[in-house]
């Protein structure tokens, strides 16, 4: 994930859906057609501290996001 710090923040910020995680974190997943390995889906995990404020767990790409976790949230 060298060099994807703007694609993880615009992930974030601007997610195509929202994931409930494991133990209180959230997943944010936003697909982008162009990357270091072609079309793939960036995954931040995530935990919010507060309204405004949190931290990120970690942020990988991959090809589909999880099929068999609570959809939350979806543009």
């Amino acid at each position: 994930m060298e060099n994807q710090r703007e694609k993880v923040l615009e992930t974030l910020s601007a997610p195509d859906m929202v994931q409930q995680g494991d133990l209180d974190t959230l997943i944010a997943v936003k697909l982008y057609t162009e990357t270091p390995l072609s079309e793939k889906y960036l995954i931040a995990v995530y935990r919010e501290t507060s309204e405004a404020d949190g931290f990120v767990l970690t942020a990988y790409f991959t090809n589909t996001p999880s099929e068999r976790r609570k959809v939350l949230w979806k543009r």
